[in-house]
C-alpha cells in the first residue's frame, strides 16, 4: 500500500521552531537533524539552523531557528520566485557528497532505487474502482503504468549523488520577499537531482495549484542536458505514485475532491504516450 501521512506537531516561537515527531520508528528526527546540520555547514541560509535535540513524552524533538517569510503555494511562482527556488535547490544538490556520506545518511525514503519496485507492488491489485467517477479510465491508467513499470527499460539507472529534501510541498517553501528557503527535511537523504525535480514538479499539491512551471523550475535549477533527460524519464514514476495515492481506499482519495483520480489518470496516460 502507498505510505500513510506521518504527522508531527510544530510549535512556533519568536526565534525558534520546535518540531515534535510522532515516534522514533521511521528515523525522521535523525534525518532532519542530519540534513539541517549538513546545510548549516555547506549551504547556510537554505534551511533553518539546527539548535538542539530534545525528548518530549518519549518522542523525539528537533529545535531549529525560525526563518523569516511565509509559505508559498497560494499562487503560482513568479519569475523571481522561480529563479530563487531553483538557486536554492542547486545549492542543496551541491552539498559535497563526501560530507553527506560521512554522516551515514542513507537513501531518501522511496528513492530512485526503491520507488519503482514499490509502485509495481502497490498497483498489482486488486483494486475496487467502483467509487471512481470513471472506473474504466482509472483502470486503463493503472494497467498502462503497471505494464510500463514491469518493462523497466525506459528508467534510468539509479544514482545517489546528492542531498535532497524529498517533500517539496509548496508549503515547505518560505518566501521573505527576496529569497526562498526550505523547511521539512524529515524525509531528506541521498538522491538524484533529476529524480528530486521529477518528484517536485509532479507533486500533486503543486500541480493542482499550478505552483511551478516544470520546465522553468528545471531550467532555474541548472540541470545538465543529461539530467534533464533523466528528469523526463522519472516524471511518469512520480505521476504514477500520485495515481496510486489517489486510488479508492487510500488517503489521497479521501482528501481530494471527486474527479481528482480521473485527472491524475489522464495525466499518467499523457506522460506514458
Amino acid at each position: 500500500m502507498p505510505p500513510s501521512i506521518h504527522t508531527h506537531a510544530i510549535t512556533v516561537g519568536e526565534t525558534e521552531v520546535r518540531k515534535r515527531y510522532v515516534s522514533w520508528s521511521r528515523g525522521e528526527a535523525d534525518r532532519e537533524w542530519t540534513c539541517l546540520t549538513l546545510l548549516a555547514a555547506h549551504a547556510p541560509g537554505v534551511a533553518p539552523r539546527p539548535l538542539r535535540r530534545e525528548t518530549e513524552d518519549d518522542a523525539p524533538v528537533v529545535v531549529m531557528e525560525r526563518l523569516p517569510g511565509t509559505p508559498l503555494g497560494g499562487a503560482p511562482l513568479t519569475t523571481p520566485q522561480t529563479a530563487s527556488l531553483g538557486g536554492v535547490l542547486r545549492r542543496l544538490y551541491s552539498v559535497p557528497l563526501a560530507a553527506v556520506r560521512e554522516t551515514a545518511l542513507g537513501e531518501r525514503p522511496y528513492g530512485p532505487s526503491t520507488l519503482p519496485g514499490a509502485l509495481g507492488r502497490w498497483l498489482s491489485g486488486p483494486h475496487d474502482l467502483s467509487p471512481c467517477q470513471d472506473a474504466g479510465l482509472v483502470r486503463t491508467a493503472v494497467a498502462a503504468a503497471r505494464e510500463w513499470l514491469a518493462a523497466g527499460g525506459e528508467l534510468p539507472s539509479p544514482r545517489l549523488v546528492s542531498l535532497g529534501i524529498s517533500d517539496l510541498n509548496p508549503a515547505n517553501v518560505l518566501w521573505d520577499g527576496r529569497t526562498c528557503r526550505l523547511v521539512d527535511f524529515e524525509d531528506g537523504g541521498l538522491t538524484d537531482p533529476a529524480f528530486e525535480l521529477a518528484d517536485h514538479t509532479e507533486h500533486l499539491a503543486g500541480r493542482l495549484a499550478r505552483f511551478a512551471d516544470p520546465r522553468a523550475l528545471v531550467h532555474a535549477t541548472g540541470l545538465s542536458p543529461d539530467e534533464v533527460d533523466r528528469w523526463h524519464a522519472y516524471r511518469p514514476v512520480w505521476a504514477t505514485f500520485w495515481l496510486a495515492m489517489l486510488l479508492p481506499g487510500n488517503g489521497g482519495y479521501r482528501r481530494n475532491p471527486p474527479g481528482t483520480t480521473e485527472m491524475q489518470a489522464r495525466h499518467v496516460l499523457a506522460l506514458l504516450r
